[in-house]
């Protein structure tokens, strides 16, 4: 009886560290973009497009959120914090499932 216990408890967490995982490259998506736009990458280069795809989208309702008067700024911030919710709710989604 206790092995069923304890295979049960290990998909949960399983589950809550794949939960988080997803959460955490949505995350390093956002951020990869904040760092490519500051640091100036070619933006008709295609490993651009495609973060950019990618982020956009996974940005939600954050772009244009806050308009600072500075456009790297203005990137840092909103998509900072898209990276920051992805990162918070998929933690508390995990919380849910592991237990």
């Amino acid at each position: 009886m206790s092995r069923w216990r304890t295979s049960t408890r290990s998909g949960g967490f399983t589950a809550a560290r794949v939960i988080s995982g997803v959460g955490a490259v949505f995350a390093l998506i956002e951020v990869l973009y904040i760092l490519m736009i500051l640091f100036g990458a070619n933006q008709a280069n295609a490993f651009f497009r495609f973060i950019q795809q990618l982020a956009e989208p996974l940005a939600l309702f954050f772009p244009g959120l806050f308009q600072l008067g500075n456009a790297n700024l203005d990137v840092i911030v909103n998509y900072g914090l898209a990276a920051v919710f992805w990162l918070v709710v998929t933690g508390l989604l995990a919380r849910v499932v592991a237990r």
